[in-house]
C-alpha cells in the first residue's frame, strides 16, 4: 500500500534525530555527545519539533526528562521510521556485504544457540567471514573492533541501536535429585533452603544479581543471594546444576537438551514471575546500522528466532 505524504506533514529529520536520541538518553547532554553537537543545538532542535507538534514533548523533573504521553507514544513509531529509512537506503547503496562480521556473543548463547545455526548464515552469505567474540564482557566496540554484539537484558542500552531477537525468560533448574531430597522444591519459597549457584563477570567473579532480582519478583525474601558458589562461564553453572551441587537461574534456551534428557528439571512446574521481562538483544552502534553485513546478520538472526519460536529447538 502506498502512503502519499506531502512535504509540509514531515518536520526536518534533524529534529526528529534530536528527539529521538534525547528521549532514549533522557538527556539532551549525552544525546549531543552521540549526534556530536551541542545541547544547545539540541534544546533548540526540539523546541522547534514542539512548535511544530504544538505540543510539549519532555517534562524536567529534578531528577532528569520524562516524555509527555503523546512524545512516548510517537516515539516506537519514529525509530521504526529510522530503521526503515536505513535499510531503504541500504537497498539502494551500492556496497556489497562482503567481509569480516565480529559478533560479541554470551559463551552458552553461542555455543548452545548460535553455532548449531550458523552454517545457515554462512551458505547464504559466503562473502561474509564471521568471526564470533565468545565473551560476557562488556564491550567497547571501537576499542574490541567489534561490529556487533548479542546481549541478555532488559534492552536500554545506552548509546546503541537495539533490537530485541529473542524474549526469553530465566528459570529454575536443578537436579531431579534435590525433588527427592530432604527440602522438597514445592514453591518459590522454598529456594530459602537450597544452594544458589551463581553466574560470575568474568573479571573478578562479581556476581551478577540475578537471584536476588529473581526471587524479589517471585515475592520471596532473598535471604541466601548471597551464598553458594560463583562461576565466570554459565557453562560451569549448567554443570554444577547438573552435578547436583545447587540450584541453577538459567534462560531455558541454554538448557533444552539437559531438561530433554532429564538431567535437568524445572521445579515449581516452571514457574517464573510474570514481571521478569528479558530477552536476548543484537547491538550495534547507531552509524552501523546500515552496514549491509549487519542488516543481514540481523534479518537472519530475527528469521532463525521467530523459526525457533515456532518450531522449537531444531537448528535447520
Amino acid at each position: 500500500m502506498e502512503i502519499d505524504v506531502a512535504d509540509d506533514q514531515l518536520p526536518p529529520l534533524n529534529s526528529l534525530r534530536a528527539f529521538e536520541a534525547a528521549a532514549r538518553h533522557l538527556s539532551f547532554k549525552n544525546a549531543a555527545e552521540e549526534l556530536h553537537v551541542t545541547p544547545a543545538a539540541i534544546s533548540q532542535q526540539i523546541k522547534n519539533l514542539e512548535l511544530l507538534v504544538g505540543a510539549p514533548l519532555f517534562r524536567r523533573q529534578p531528577r532528569g526528562l520524562l516524555l509527555t504521553d503523546e512524545a512516548q507514544q510517537a516515539l516506537p513509531l519514529i525509530r521504526y521510521g529510522f530503521q526503515s529509512l536505513a535499510a531503504g537506503f541500504g537497498k539502494m547503496s551500492r556496497r556489497t556485504a562482503e567481509g569480516r562480521l565480529t559478533i560479541a556473543v554470551p559463551s552458552g548463547f553461542g555455543a548452545r544457540w548460535l553455532v548449531p545455526r550458523l552454517a545457515e548464515f554462512q551458505q547464504r552469505n559466503p562473502k561474509i567471514t564471521v568471526h564470533l567474540d565468545a565473551s560476557d564482557r562488556l564491550v567497547d566496540f571501537a576499542r574490541d573492533h567489534i561490529h556487533m554484539a548479542i546481549r541478555y537484558g532488559q534492552g536500554d542500552y545506552a548509546g546503541l541501536h537495539e533490537e530485541l531477537v529473542l524474549a526469553e525468560t530465566a528459570y529454575p533448574v536443578c537436579s531431579p535429585a534435590l525433588l527427592r531430597g530432604e527440602r522438597p522444591l514445592d514453591e518459590p519459597g522454598d529456594l530459602v533452603h537450597h544452594t544458589l549457584l551463581h553466574h560470575g563477570r568474568e573479571t573478578g567473579l562479581e556476581r551478577r544479581p540475578w537471584w536476588s532480582k529473581w526471587m524479589k519478583a517471585a515475592g520471596v525474601a532473598p535471604t541466601n543471594t548471597e551464598e553458594g558458589m560463583t562461576f565466570n562461564l554459565i557453562s560451569l553453572v549448567i554443570a554444577a546444576a547438573v552435578a547436583g551441587q545447587g540450584i541453577a537461574l538459567i534462560s531455558k534456551v541454554l538448557v533444552e537438551e539437559d531438561l530433554a534428557a532429564g538431567r535437568l528439571v524445572l521445579p515449581f512446574g516452571g514457574y517464573c514471575p510474570p514481571d521478569w521481562r528479558y530477552g536476548y538483544y543484537v547491538l550495534c552502534r547507531p552509524d552501523a546500522v546500515s552496514d549491509p553485513k549487519i542488516e543481514l546478520f540481523k534479518a537472519w538472526l530475527h528469521e532463525s528466532a521467530e523459526a525457533y519460536r515456532l518450531g522449537g529447538s531444531s537448528s535447520k
